[in-house]
């Protein structure tokens, strides 16, 4: 079958699925929420006990608020960058945690990549300059990621800016 789509002819040089980092999976937040929920739970009862009935609400309602701030939390984490580069487009595709999705189809040959980096924290953020415009990449990485990110984007645009390549058989 002949694809009508020439990003299909094109090698891809890089591609690049950037998603937010969490540090507590599936398990580790069982286990905070059944511990922070016992220790609630426990130390309500010594306040019933002793007569001030109202505090076990309270103690309830942190571990309620607890829930709920993690719950946001994971729902936010279903947002997604994707980088994609080959020598004639750079595409960048971007899912918020909402599934509303915005896509940029640039050319590789006038996009800079352009850093704003903090002497102490590194790299803070990483933008994609064309036509005078700039487009924030990589914004759920930290300084250390950001800066490896940029550094194999920067040899991508490289690769994409010498062309498409052939090998030649003798």
């Amino acid at each position: 079958m002949i694809s009508d789509n020439a990003d299909d002819l094109e090698p891809t040089i890089f591609s690049a699925t950037l998603t937010p980092h969490r540090s507590l999976g599936r398990v580790g937040f069982l286990v905070l929420m059944l511990l922070f929920g016992g220790v609630s739970f426990v130390t309500g009862m010594l306040f019933l006990v002793i007569g001030a009935w109202p505090v076990l609400g309270f103690f309830g309602l942190d571990v309620l608020l607890l829930y709920l701030a993690f719950r946001l939390n994971y729902w936010q984490a279903k947002a997604y960058e994707q980088v994609t580069i080959t020598p004639s487009t750079l595409k960048v595709r971007k899912v918020s945690h909402l599934g509303r999705a915005r896509e940029w189809v640039l050319n590789p040959l006038w996009v800079q990549l352009d850093k704003v980096e903090l002497e102490e924290f590194g790299i803070d953020r990483l933008f994609l300059v064309s036509r005078g415009k700039k487009l924030a990449i990589a914004t759920f990485l930290g300084p250390d990621e950001k800066a490896g990110f940029a550094k194999e984007l920067g040899k991508a645009l490289v690769e994409a800016r010498r062309g498409p390549t052939r090998t030649v058989f003798e």
